[in-house]
């Protein structure tokens, strides 16, 4: 995942100001009907075995390392599955960034943008990141600490549960626009540099491919390392310090699905991910993201290790951020 450690730094680190949803009420993720009471919307059923296949197709490409073959495989095939799920409009941003640990070299950088009824009235966006830790820098025996992760849970996990939610959208619209990002060169940061995460993400929060800010999504869901067995998702620093509001949406969307055991209203710790670029070019912004785990205090016991595969996804947990994050789509207004 991005941050890889927790980051024990004040918040006015991240140097902006932003409102955080633009004054809708928390009360309550449906639009109030004429009677006062929240207006019952439909909402599709997510398929966790959907997910998993697609976290399973990934992790099959083998490590999708920036610049390697695995890496431009899995972008040909996030765009072309975009496509067939029916999205209106797909935004391929490509381009060069120094590699974070040998800037020496540079790597190919591909994001990827599905739009989905972009003409609404109200947009919001989904992002997670493709590419893995190209070494296992947390693994116990240090001869394999070189070796590429296979990247299940951090990096597969959001971008298959993604996939699966632009299948129910095409198939079915919610009246809201849905923005589906993709980014690249998330995860080869340095713990020396806070600013060597997350490049992807920061190219495209420099070059956002939107003409008005009618057209620019007013809230974003960064989902990050949502597949671990019994994972629980507690309330992220910097999501809640923020862009609070849009954080109690989506928890109220989680106790709307059912879900409220596994995103519990609790502070998390201050992560570095791909919400603060979105955050800095002033799209309010969360993340989803196990931060509180139960065995290790932080992160999940198979963060940057090899341990990180197939083995290591739940379809219970899938199926819980992914419903959760369909209400809030949704019900959003």
């Amino acid at each position: 995942m991005i941050l890889h450690r927790i980051l024990h730094i004040v918040f006015l680190a991240v140097s902006v100001l932003v409102s955080a949803c633009t004054g809708r009420s928390t009360a309550s993720s449906a639009t109030p009907s004429s009677s006062g009471a929240p207006a019952a919307v439909s909402v599709p059923r997510f398929s966790a075995d959907s997910a998993y296949a697609y976290v399973a197709s990934q992790v099959e490409m083998g490590p999708r390392v920036p610049g390697s073959k695995a890496a431009a495989n899995c972008a040909e095939w996030i765009e072309a599955t975009l496509r067939r799920h029916g999205a209106d409009t797909v935004i391929v941003q490509r381009t060069t960034l120094p590699d974070p640990m040998n800037p020496s070299r540079s790597l190919p950088v591909v994001n990827i943008l599905g739009r989905f009824n972009p003409q609404a009235k109200s947009k919001v966006m989904l992002a997670a990141h493709y590419d893995t830790r190209p070494v296992a820098d947390e693994e116990s025996d240090a001869s394999r600490a070189s070796t590429p992760i296979p990247g299940a849970n951090d990096g597969g996990s959001g971008v298959g549960v993604m996939l699966e939610l632009a299948r129910m959208i095409g198939a079915d619209k919610p009246k809201t626009g849905v923005d589906l990002l993709f980014v690249d060169l998330e995860d080869s940061g340095s713990s020396a540099n806070d600013d060597s995460w997350c490049q992807g993400s920061q190219y495209f929060a420099a070059n956002l491919p939107y003409e008005s800010i009618a057209d620019t999504p007013a809230a974003a869901v960064v989902l990050d390392m949502v597949g671990a067995p019994g994972a629980r998702f507690h309330r992220e620093a910097f999501s809640d310090h923020y862009a609070r509001q849009l954080v109690d949406r989506v928890w109220t969307a989680a106790r709307a699905a059912g879900y409220a055991d596994r995103f519990p209203d609790e502070g998390g710790a201050p992560i570095l991910d791909d919400h603060l670029p979105l955050i800095r070019a002033g799209i309010p912004a969360i993340d989803i993201v196990e931060n509180r785990s139960e065995s290790t205090g932080s992160f999940p016991a198979a963060w940057h290790t090899l341990d990180d595969n197939m083995s290591n996804i739940d379809r219970s947990t899938l199926q819980a951020v992914g419903q959760t994050v369909a209400h809030f789509i949704y019900n959003y207004r």
